[in-house]
């Protein structure tokens, strides 16, 4: 990593020098992403005169691992020649994703500078569902015939090889496209050359189609351990695969998308910087409203029992105390539910087998905290007469046992209710369950001391 950094020192000193020759060797020693990284960081003149020093190949990796604005602006400083060949050694589902993000003048001049065949392979890319696994395979992969020889097939790989995204899992195909097995060439290496690739193939394979989730997709690799997974479409012939660092890019988004609802704001698919401000408040404002909103039961319900803390003014000093340790006992009950839920390891239907379990960590939680909460109260509030500490303390720590026993209950439901609703979990996330557990907690809070302090509405 510190060489790296050094690299990447070394790099941005020879731009800043005009250093182009050196800085050219030098780049051949950095990765796509690192140079990536270099380029986000200068102008745009300087970024495409570094990156026409990149041979064709190395520039169309580059080219991938920039967001949406740097290619764009590189595209469009590029002329038809430059640009030409570093499509062509672009792998044909990263040219379809780049045409996707680019504005409408920019695909004209992408799609103009593309041969037929290649053209035709990304629209149709285009035309599967958003999200799909159509949208995310590739075409280009090593497909075989059972009745070839071990030799035949590495045969096949030299010459098919070098276009293909990936060469380590090959897939047995028939006449007709349909998926027969798939065998990765470290078996293919261990076999006898004369072998038929029939008889060492792995003939279970399994396989999703161009409509499946790719959020689904990127879990099977997790459950799996895949390398690339094949995709099949309604007549069940092999038309792409899907590779494992994609499915990490989709693993990455979700968990994303995950944080960012369960802060409470709309997802967006662009990175940080390449939204503008008002969008960020756009994404962020209706959330807020929505909570906002909400936050008035709690208003009202102390409005309610304004008589009751106007008798007794020690009663609003627990307030915040409840409100804060049922939020946050909600929080962490909610979290592990929706990450569970993400993972898989919880269904819907395991509600009453997870509720049980969080109610009997509610009960011992609840306990240790009553108990530790009881002594708090009587050592800093013995000295005040308007009510009696031991009174103060017996209500604040029943109060408080309940409201944990609360807490954890709706942080369990409230996830698990919105994914039986076909919602996302993580949008019943910690802001969510505050604002319901606060109500609650004010709301149990002054039943019980009006109960036992016999006071009025």
């Amino acid at each position: 990593m510190q060489e790296v950094e050094k690299l990447l020192e070394q790099a941005e000193e020879m731009v800043k020098n005009r250093s182009f020759k050196e800085l050219k060797t030098l780049l051949c020693d950095l990765q796509p992403q690192d140079i990536a990284a270099l380029l986000s960081d200068m102008d745009r003149e300087p970024a495409a005169a570094l990156f026409r020093l990149l041979p064709k190949d190395q520039a169309a990796e580059v080219l991938v691992e920039l967001d949406s604005d740097q290619q764009a602006a590189l595209i469009g400083a590029f002329t038809d020649k430059e640009l030409a060949p570093i499509l062509d050694e672009m792998f044909l589902d990263d040219m379809a994703d780049l045409v996707e993000e680019m504005p409408a003048g920019l695909v004209k001049k992408i799609l103009k500078n593309t041969d037929p065949e290649s053209r035709k392979t990304v629209n149709d890319l285009l035309k599967y569902p958003k999200d799909s696994a159509g949208t995310l395979m590739t075409p280009e992969f090593v497909d075989l015939k059972k009745n070839m020889t071990v030799r035949e097939c590495f045969d096949r790989i030299r010459a098919t090889g070098p276009d293909k995204e990936t060469v380590y899992t090959c897939y047995v195909t028939d006449e007709h496209r349909r998926i027969l097995g798939v065998v990765s060439v470290k078996d293919l290496l261990l076999a006898s050359q004369d072998k038929p690739v029939s008889e060492i193939m792995e003939t279970n394979v399994i396989t999703v189609r161009t409509t499946d989730d790719k959020e689904e997709i990127a879990h099977d690799f997790d459950k799996y351990d895949f390398l690339a997974l094949p995709v099949i479409d309604g007549e069940d012939r092999l038309v792409g695969i899907v590779t494992f660092d994609d499915a990490m890019d989709v693993l990455q988004e979700e968990n994303t998308e995950d944080f960012e609802k369960m802060a409470a704001i709309t997802p967006s698919e662009k990175g940080y910087f390449e939204v503008g401000v008002f969008t960020h408040a756009k994404n962020r404002i209706l959330w807020l409203l929505v909570l906002m909103v909400s936050a008035t039961l709690t208003g009202n319900i102390l409005t309610r029992y304004e008589t009751a803390f106007a008798a007794i003014p020690v009663l609003v000093a627990m307030i915040p105390m409840l409100m804060d340790t049922g939020g946050n006992c909600g929080s962490q009950a909610s979290t592990m539910v929706i990450r569970g839920l993400a993972l898989g390891d919880m269904k819907p239907r395991d509600f009453f087998r997870v509720w049980f379990k969080e109610i009997r960590i509610a009960l011992v939680v609840g306990a240790a905290l009553a108990v530790i909460n009881f002594g708090r109260v009587l050592l800093f509030y013995s000295g005040q007469d308007q009510v009696k500490p031991y009174l103060l303390a017996a209500i604040t720590s029943l109060t408080l046992f309940l409201v944990v026993l609360v807490a954890k209950s709706l942080g369990t439901a409230l996830p698990m209710l919105a994914k039986r609703v076909g919602l996302d979990p993580a949008i019943m996330a910690s802001p969510l369950i505050t604002t319901v557990v606060d109500a609650c907690s004010v709301l149990l809070f002054f039943s019980i001391a009006c109960a036992v302090l016999g006071l009025t509405i």
